[in-house]
């Protein structure tokens, strides 16, 4: 039997987006419900209904999928690209409800990425106030001198804010590289590199271990699995 609820309900529940940003898109006027464009928040629409956001047409999800994907580099973390780059959408398995990124990780980065119709809990994970932890192992140029841990512990400054003290670990040091252990709460573009070369010691290579409770683990890169029910419980205990 069909189901009936509020339109920007739908729209979360198909992973379009938040509810916050489902309005946004009602308002603006870049929904159509049965080839009607809708402007009015608290829209009554069924899981029959024939609904698109901006052209492209969107499936309610009974069941949200919930998705771990080792992301290789050289990926790009969007649905598509305009430069015709291989993008995360390329590598989800057939067959799967339409899902989109939980924040994203950089072209040049790999390792774990969450990916989800869950619009609410994707909207909750990712904003500053719940600070959800991002684990890196860091390949960086040089050898660390206790006063630059001490820096990157305490906080650097980077051109427009001042990050945050991470946790670190160095793991090995080399002749001309060192590895490091790295985890932050806040999610600025490049941060975790920007970091590094603040310091002096630029990134060579970078890899998501962990973020939350979720845990790479051995997935091989550009494979996927769907999260398992005691993953998703602690994922949700994060957004209460």
């Amino acid at each position: 039997m069909p189901e009936k609820m509020r339109l920007q309900k739908y729209l979360a529940h198909a992973g379009v987006a938040s509810r916050r940003a489902a309005e946004e898109l009602i308002v603006r006027g870049k929904v159509r419900v049965n080839g009607r464009t809708v402007r009015e928040l608290g829209t009554i629409v069924s899981t029959d209904d024939r609904i698109d956001v901006s052209g492209t047409p969107v499936k309610f999800a009974n069941e949200p999928t919930y998705l771990l994907m080792h992301k290789p580099v050289n990926v790009v973390t969007t649905m598509r690209d305009p430069q015709g780059r291989r993008t995360v959408a390329d590598l989800i398995p057939k067959g799967l409800p339409r899902v989109v990124p939980v924040g994203r990780l950089d072209y040049d980065t790999s390792g774990l990425l969450l990916l989800t119709n869950d619009g609410e809990l994707a909207n909750t994970l990712t904003h500053p106030r719940f600070g959800v932890e991002k684990s890196y192992r860091a390949v960086v140029k040089g050898r660390l001198n206790p006063e630059e841990v001490h820096r990157l512990q305490s906080g650097v400054w980077l051109e427009e804010f001042r990050a945050q003290g991470a946790r670190l670990r160095v793991v090995a040091t080399r002749r001309e590289t060192s590895v490091v252990d790295v985890t932050i709460h806040e999610g600025k573009n490049r941060q975790v590199r920007r970091m590094f070369e603040a310091v002096g010691h630029p990134v060579v290579q970078l890899v998501r271990l962990r973020f939350g409770p979720l845990k790479l683990g051995d997935l091989p890169p550009g494979h996927s699995r769907q999260l398992t029910g005691r993953e998703l419980l602690q994922l949700r205990r994060l957004a209460p």
